[in-house]
């Protein structure tokens, strides 16, 4: 079980397991929205308090909607959309990592994707090759 939150605390999330991989995607939207995103499906996920949510305006069709805190403005973490939703149902929900402690991560890795150069189309291609977090190596 991990316990996580903004800066202020208003937001909480609680995850019921680890994630099994964590990308540090160069896009756009998650260079801006300070995110490494641990992925789950909802019924693993538990959010207390009120979030505010932002979908980017460059794509025609989001598939995602960033949730953050109102007061202190920490990326918690982001819902499908409504479009996206109706296109692979309820499935998956996106967790900001960095709010984690680090040995909490330990033995997880880390990838990094290039989002920025992907179409929204098949897999991503990765930057570079994946490391180990640790206590002794920063996310």
């Amino acid at each position: 079980m991990l316990d996580l939150s903004c800066h202020c605390g208003q937001l909480r999330v609680r995850l019921s397991k680890r994630p099994d991989f964590v990308h540090a995607c160069n896009c756009s939207l998650c260079r801006a929205s300070g995110a490494h995103w641990g992925y789950f499906h909802p019924s693993e996920v538990s959010v207390e308090g009120k979030a505010q949510g932002y979908s980017r305006q460059d794509k025609a069709e989001p598939a995602a909607r960033i949730q953050f805190c109102p007061t202190c403005g920490g990326t918690t973490h982001f819902t499908l959309t409504e479009a996206a939703v109706a296109k692979f149902g309820n499935s998956l929900m996106g967790v900001n990592m960095l709010l984690a402690d680090e040995q909490d991560l330990a033995g997880i890795e880390l990838r990094f994707p290039d989002g920025q150069a992907w179409s929204g189309e098949g897999d991503f291609h990765y930057l570079r090759e994946p490391r180990i977090l640790g206590p002794e190596q920063r996310a």
